[in-house]
């Protein structure tokens, strides 16, 4: 069974046994694929250099929209021109966290130091707005839905699965955030 993240003297520490590593390692592929954007054959070197991704588009999937929302709202043709003009570096930042966190599966013991914990936080944060948006969580009424799912014997469906995974992402990522504060605190 997973131990919450602590912060101690060698950093934050947390455990997870195989099959919760196994877990989040898969959410974090599926995330990375969702992100992960099809390559145009006449792509321009330079463009991809400096960041620019002239072809993109306001994503279909409503959950890649949560990864990657309008930055802008009330004009659409502002909102593109900032989404090309953005959307490939917080692609490559939000895929470069959920790999940096994936490599750190390898052992049960996770040892993160300031910078590991920023990228993991900002990889749990990532699977839960997916999660979030495949299970329709837009209340507090909805949110408490969620967590009425407390055991995984009791899921019999695929939202009470993705519920209880949800559940978990959730208290990790709290865990690691309460760590991160008291990690805080200790270099003031």
């Amino acid at each position: 069974m997973a131990k919450a993240f602590s912060a101690g003297r060698r950093g934050i520490t947390g455990f997870l046994e195989p099959a919760e590593r196994d877990l989040l390692r898969k959410l974090f592929s599926d995330i990375i694929t969702m992100l992960e954007p099809a390559t145009p054959a006449h792509e321009d070197p330079l463009a991809a250099l400096i960041g620019l991704d002239m072809d993109v588009r306001v994503p279909t999937d409503p959950a890649l929209l949560r990864l990657l929302p309008d930055a802008l709202t009330g004009d659409a043709d502002s909102a593109l021109e900032f989404r090309q003009l953005t959307e490939r570096s917080l692609r490559e930042s939000k895929i470069g966290a959920l790999r940096a966190a994936s490599l750190g599966l390898d052992s049960e013991k996770l040892v993160l130091d300031s910078e590991g914990a920023k990228l993991w936080a900002m990889a749990l944060n990532d699977v839960r707005l997916v999660l979030a948006e495949r299970l329709a969580i837009r209340t507090a009424e909805d949110a408490e839905r969620i967590h009425e799912v407390q055991d995984w014997g009791d899921a019999d469906d695929v939202e009470s699965y993705l519920s209880l995974v949800y559940n978990f992402v959730s208290w990790l990522q709290e865990s690691l955030v309460q760590a991160m504060l008291v990690e805080l605190q200790r270099t003031k």
